[in-house]
């Protein structure tokens, strides 16, 4: 196997010769299947706090499209498609309800369940995550460790532009049934979503819980309780109210981290 350094090498030399990138088929396939198990990702967090996008990754799953040919699967279930499942679920410690599907190129850790769900190719989800019914983690996201999405959550997928920061959900996130997390969102550790929050990189992301609101936009600090909410903008039409998400507080420390979402928001006197 190539050292991580050979491997990006020869990724973005395919990638400047895109149009004929044969030559480097075992590189590509080599970097999908480094994604698959884990050794590389499409973001990483830096002792500074910071993520980073290794968007030679991103190249790498790009060619991998353009490498590969529509093929058919079957196991119990028919497919035609580039892209094989994830298979080998015993061996990763995992459990996966049917009809739930995760692509191979996806990183699924020990302790995660899938209900029927979908995980997309350059996708990393951590320790004992919980991907409830519905809920779809579009590619090149991160899931962290003991995060819970609820039913129907959509976590958005980015593959181009290759620069492009694919969403960050961190460790002990909660988010709650039909809540869209779009356009490379950073969810901070810890976190409550209500149900029903959509957030792009442009929703207007208010902290309402001091004496003067505190707006964020692509970003959601540590251990915020959110709701969906809207505020009022003047058009040439007249005023009319746009979605916004509403910071109200902050998740108790006497909070389990496993604890409900009806719970945690109860702690601020709403149910959502």
């Amino acid at each position: 196997m190539r050292t991580r350094d050979s491997l990006r090498k020869d990724i973005e030399l395919a990638w400047d010769n895109k149009s004929d990138p044969s030559d480097f088929r075992d590189a590509v396939q080599e970097l999908i299947c480094a994604l698959d198990e884990g050794v590389v990702r499409v973001v990483e967090l830096m002792s500074s706090g910071d993520w980073v996008v290794n968007e030679w990754v991103k190249k790498g799953i790009l060619l991998y499209f353009i490498l590969s040919e529509n093929q058919t699967i079957d196991f119990g279930f028919e497919y035609r498609d580039k892209v094989p499942v994830k298979r080998g679920y015993e061996s990763l410690g995992v459990r996966v309800v049917p009809p739930a599907v995760c692509r191979y190129g996806a990183f699924l850790s020990p302790g995660v369940v899938m209900m029927p769900s979908y995980v997309n190719i350059g996708a990393f989800v951590g320790n004992h995550t919980m991907l409830d019914t519905w809920s779809t983690v579009g590619s090149c996201a991160h899931i962290g460790a003991r995060v819970h999405l609820s039913g129907g959550v959509g976590i958005g997928g980015v593959l181009e532009p290759v620069q492009s920061r694919p969403v960050i959900i961190e460790d002990d996130v909660f988010v709650g049934s039909r809540s869209i997390l779009v356009e490379g969102v950073r969810v901070c550790r810890e976190a409550v979503i209500g149900a029903g929050v959509v957030i792009t990189a442009s929703t207007a992301i208010m902290d309402v819980s001091g004496s003067k609101p505190v707006e964020y936009k692509g970003y959601i600090p540590e251990r915020s309780v959110v709701i969906p909410g809207s505020y009022p903008k003047k058009f040439p039409a007249g005023v009319y109210y746009v979605p916004c998400a509403l910071i109200i507080g902050q998740r108790k420390k006497s909070t389990d981290k496993k604890v409900s979402l009806n719970e945690a928001l109860r702690d601020h006197r709403l149910s959502v």
